[in-house]
């Protein structure tokens, strides 16, 4: 995978990020990836609502920014797979949502209506463009936000990831 110009990645780039996730989440997060599709959506809108509050600690926050853009992202990937959506085809520039990657709120405001279409899914209501909706906004402000501050999204995913995959010992491919 080649990092583009300022974390934009190709079409094809951000399908391998999308496939690497896949294999990752099934080795090494079998306990999540063997959870009924609602039940994930809930799980991953809780991972974003933490990356929400860690962000909104700023410098009290123990882990660095870097850490939870990139764990941010990597639950954005799990997300799109669950939801079968092509973040490929997600608008880095949206005139319908403002993102704004130096405010907080743009990532909260995605991350709460990611939390209500989960939400949703128990009700039996129309959620799953909903929620690819937020996931997609949520994708814009983490390629905006590293973009702005310099976060090599790339490198940092492959690092995380052979983090986690040290918790699953068990597991190998």
């Amino acid at each position: 995978m080649t990092q583009r110009e300022g974390n934009v990645f190709s079409a094809t780039d951000t399908l391998a990020m999308q496939r690497a996730q896949y294999r990752h989440d099934k080795l090494n997060h079998c306990d999540i990836a063997n959870l009924h599709k609602g039940e994930r959506l809930k799980h991953y809108g809780l991972h974003f609502c933490k990356y929400v509050g860690r962000f909104a600690r700023g410098r009290v926050e123990a882990k660095p920014v870097e850490r939870t853009v990139v764990d941010a992202m990597l639950v954005c990937l799990s997300a799109a797979n669950t939801l079968t959506q092509k973040l490929s085809d997600v608008e880095l520039v949206s005139h319908k949502w403002k993102c704004d990657p130096a405010s907080l709120l743009s990532f909260a405001d995605a991350a709460g209506r990611f939390a209500d279409a989960s939400e949703k899914f128990d009700h039996l209501e129309d959620c799953v463009q909903m929620a690819r909706e937020a996931n997609g906004h949520i994708y814009q402000w983490l390629i905006a936000y590293a973009t702005l501050h310099n976060i090599d999204l790339s490198k940092g995913l492959e690092k995380r990831r052979l983090e986690l995959k040290e918790r699953a010992f068990y597991a190998s491919e």
